[in-house]
């Protein structure tokens, strides 16, 4: 028979002391496990928390500046409406006014243009009946711009300078055949000579003269005689 040797039991606190270390490797692991848990939910509200207020300042402001810029700009528009609907009277009285204001200023150069003609025509008037020679000057010039007449000149007057003609410039009146026509007004003369007739008279010229002032005045010709 073998000898058994007896076995010989470790010591009870070394046995404790191992139970005791991995117990607490266990409860580190765990607190390690539990201290990691926390700080993830902690750093996630936080962060959450953080990122909640960050927007909610962020959105507040860009909020705040946006409802600026609207209200602003929708009270000009109400201001410019508003404007319009008070001015739109004025306008239109403006718009009235400057009519008034052509219209009176087209009625006195139309009376400037009827006072020059009456005066024109007065100058006339009196310078012929004065000396109605004159009119011989005319026919004078019509006829220059008309082809020779050898079968002579009749010139057709008004009877009474006419006759006032024959008497104060007799050698000039012999030169044409002065036939005296009762339809012609004093100033008025007519010319025939060539087969031709033209009017030598002062009422044409008179006529051409009176639109180129009416052209500068009014800016469209005077057809009202």
């Amino acid at each position: 028979m073998k000898a058994c040797r007896p076995y010989r039991f470790p010591p009870l606190s070394q046995k404790a002391g191992a139970l005791v270390r991995q117990g607490d490797a266990a409860q580190v692991q765990a607190s390690l496990a539990e201290g990691f848990q926390q700080g993830m939910d902690t750093g996630y509200r936080e962060g959450f928390e953080s990122g909640l207020g960050n927007g909610r300042a962020e959105g507040f402001v860009q909020g705040r500046a946006d409802g600026l810029v609207q209200g602003v700009t929708e009270a000009r528009q109400e201001m410019q409406a508003r404007f319009d609907v008070l001015t739109r009277p004025l306008d239109t009285a403006l718009t009235e006014v400057r009519a008034l204001q052509a219209d009176y200023q087209a009625a006195l150069r139309k009376e400037v243009v009827d006072l020059v003609a009456k005066v024109a025509r007065q100058v006339i008037r009196c310078e012929l009946a004065l000396q109605p020679v004159q009119l011989l000057a005319l026919v004078d010039e019509t006829l220059a711009s008309m082809p020779p007449a050898p079968n002579g000149v009749e010139v057709y007057l008004n009877p009474e300078e006419c006759q006032r003609i024959r008497e104060l410039a007799p050698e000039r009146a012999q030169q044409w055949s002065l036939i005296p026509d009762a339809r012609l007004e004093p100033g008025e003369c007519r010319v025939k000579a060539g087969g031709q007739e033209a009017d030598a008279g002062c009422r044409q010229r008179l006529d051409a003269f009176m639109e180129q002032v009416t052209s500068q005045l009014l800016g469209v010709p005077d057809t009202s005689e």
